[in-house]
């Protein structure tokens, strides 16, 4: 008898925890949310050609200029700085030096801090709120109008909403542990802020102080101890620089834009900090003292509901309502726990900077823009994706399934209200979102099973985001450029400069303040501005100002006019010089040499003075002077009776000759009228 071989039996292999399987599509998830971010916010990215032309212009110079690049200066030579802290330039400058200096290679740095926003957004909510919650707030942000705008453009707020969030987890973090290090980086964080935007970051410092305060592990006395290291930091964070700034020669470096004294010091708490509060902003639009009284006017009109008026609402309202409700529910839910519990710190956090930066938003009586509002929505987002998650988890409760239908039935009101404004702009979404948002708000209310419930939420957060990502669409497939970005159509009873605008495209040419699209808000480049399209037609103060530009809006040369002032351009220090940042951005962007922006970006700042100017031109730096609508006022920042500008335009008239150049009138400073 013969023996029988079987081969032995494999065991089957063990059984994949069901974590492990939750953490793969957390993880797929979230890559397909990164991805889709960074596909949305990166195609066509050339199509806003060189954007905001005045941070072009500084994007430029310090791509070949090391002190310019330091400084934040308008022009390689370094007469006169952007009128902000340069921080949020150099990313962009380093991406030119390795690149080359294109409009892709500018705003590319923008764009990837926005996909890290999201994903540093995740991080955070993700920590104390789990998965999902960390998901939909990340997809919130992603799909946020005023957002999916500023992150593909050369403004300073792309860099001031990275380091607000990065502040936020690094408190976060505090929270967990109580740690000094986490402390410190938080305070080291909004210091950086700072470089990027100055005071603009403190709106967020209340909250993250009041959550430590509240929620810090240690002992009282250490929390407070703590809060004053973190002080210290933010200090050190942003000292670095401002003090090798003031301690700079001033003969040595550029004059600081915006001040009227040459002071960092000056900007910080004058035309960018607290004259943004009261209207007194000396150096702005017609002085400061110009403004209108109590606020409003071009920017609109100070009140609680600012932030829903029309030039507003469609770049950041659609869930503010539903965040506030889900976030007072949120702490009523967590509110008798212990005083460390890390969800309410959350809510907290988010919370204190949602209704602060609001506030100061709402109430502020200077100059106020619609792009500004792009700082509330990490915390809108945050808000969502928290207390969203945080009521389905208690929907048992009658008055947890009360709050989501209250936030779902102001939401749907929201949207409705926005998309009337507009009623040419998908027709037929606003009633898509009204009949949606009722059936979601009935199931809402409904104690359904699991599975039904989830249809409910999937149908609640279809109709919430469907107007948000309509208007972020929109933003991303049409190009913007000037000083003025926003998303999402023309919009009756918004206002800008100029007086009352069809929302982010301008009033229509020929109509006061208008041009083609008005304030510079273009949807085609110029010929200093990127390839392809058309600046549009010439407007008044507040439009265009034609080929040479003015205060709002880019000059646009020619091929000739660029010819011209290239010949011969490296003999001179400035090829150029011309009143206001943007009228002397498109001549700079499209010779790639230095042009003198006098006055800065008003037209108003003493720099350089009638003095300095002609001693210039004696020894030989500057070739032309340009002449056009550039706004630099008949009235000096500083209360002078005639600015330096307006001296300097009637002294080169008097005394050299001009030549006339495809609408543009260049004074040769080289040739002096004969007597």
């Amino acid at each position: 008898m013969t023996a029988t071989l079987t081969e032995p039996r494999l065991a089957p292999p063990p059984a994949e925890p069901a974590g492990a399987r939750t953490d793969r599509r957390e993880y797929l998830a979230l890559t397909a949310l990164l991805i889709g971010t960074a596909i949305a916010y990166i195609w066509n990215l050339s199509a806003n050609g060189w954007a905001n032309s005045f941070y072009a212009a500084a994007v430029q110079a310090g791509s070949v200029s090391w002190k310019a690049m330091f400084f934040g200066s308008s022009d390689a030579a370094n007469s006169i700085t952007v009128d902000k802290t340069p921080l949020s330039l150099w990313p962009m400058e380093i991406s030119v030096r390795i690149f080359g200096l294109h409009s892709w290679s500018m705003l590319l740095p923008q764009a990837l801090l926005g996909v890290a926003s999201v994903a540093l957004l995740w991080a955070i909510v993700r920590r104390t709120f789990g998965a999902s919650a960390g998901l939909l707030a990340g997809l919130v942000l992603a799909v946020t109008p005023i957002a999916a705008v500023m992150f593909r453009f050369d403004n300073p707020d792309a860099m001031l909403v990275f380091l607000m969030l990065a502040a936020a987890w690094a408190m976060t973090r505090a929270v967990a542990d109580g740690r000094w290090r986490w402390v410190l980086l938080t305070g080291a964080f909004i210091g950086l802020g700072f470089l990027a935007k100055q005071l603009q970051v403190l709106l967020v410092v209340p909250a993250l102080a009041l959550t430590y305060l509240i929620a810090g592990p240690p002992e009282l006395g250490k929390r407070i101890a703590q809060l004053f290291g973190a002080a210290a930091a933010m200090a050190a964070g942003a000292g670095w620089w401002v003090l090798l700034a003031e301690l700079w020669p001033a003969s040595d470096r550029p004059y600081f834009g915006g001040s009227q004294h040459n002071s960092i010091i000056e900007l910080t708490l004058g035309y960018n900090g607290l004259g943004r509060l009261d209207g007194n902003e000396r150096g702005s639009v017609g002085g400061g003292d110009q403004l209108p009284t109590g606020g409003g006017g071009m920017w609109g009109t100070p009140g609680i509901g600012r932030l829903f008026e029309p030039a507003q609402a469609g770049q950041i309202a659609w869930l503010i309502p539903a965040a506030l409700v889900l976030l007072v529910a949120g702490i009523a839910l967590r509110g008798k726990l212990t005083r460390t519990d890390p969800q309410r710190a959350t809510l907290i956090l988010f919370g204190g900077w949602l209704v602060g930066t609001g506030l100061v938003f709402s109430l502020m009586k200077g100059i106020f823009h619609p792009y500004y509002t792009v700082a509330l929505a990490p915390a809108v987002a945050a808000l969502i994706g928290a207390g969203s998650v945080l009521a389905w988890q208690h929907r048992d409760r009658l008055w947890v399934r009360l709050a989501a239908v209250l936030a779902m039935g102001l939401t749907t009101a929201t949207a409705w209200i926005i998309l009337s404004r507009s009623t040419s702009f998908v027709p037929w979404l606003r009633w898509v979102i009204l009949v949606g948002g009722i059936v979601a708000t009935v199931l809402l209310l409904i104690r359904l099973p699991r599975k039904a419930g989830l249809a409910g939420a999937a149908a609640a957060l279809l109709v919430g985001l469907a107007g948000p990502a309509a208007y972020a669409v929109d933003g991303i497939a049409t190009a913007h450029q000037g000083p003025m970005p926003s998303a999402g159509p023309a919009v009756r009873g918004a206002w800008g400069p100029g007086g009352p605008r069809g929302g982010n495209h301008g009033m229509p040419s020929g109509q006061p303040g208008g041009g083609q699209h008005g304030m510079g808000m273009n949807h085609g480049d110029t010929a200093a501005d990127g390839p392809g399209g058309n600046a549009g037609n010439d407007g008044g103060p507040g439009g265009f100002g034609g080929p040479a530009g003015n205060m709002m809006s880019a000059s646009k040369p020619s091929d000739k006019v660029t010819a011209l002032l290239k010949a011969d351009g490296s003999e001179y220090t400035w090829v150029a010089a011309t009143v206001s940042s943007n009228s002397a951005a498109g001549f700079q962007l499209a010779t790639q040499l230095p042009v003198m922006p006098i006055g800065g970006f008003n037209g108003s700042d003493p720099s350089p003075t009638l003095s300095q100017f002609e001693e210039y031109v004696q020894v030989g730096r500057i070739h032309y002077f340009i002449s056009g609508n550039q706004m630099g006022g008949d009235r000096g920042g500083n209360g002078n009776n005639q600015s330096q500008s307006s001296q300097i335009t009637a002294w080169v008239k008097e005394h050299f000759n001009s030549q006339e150049a495809d609408g543009i009138t260049l004074y040769d400073l080289t040739s002096p009228k004969t007597t």
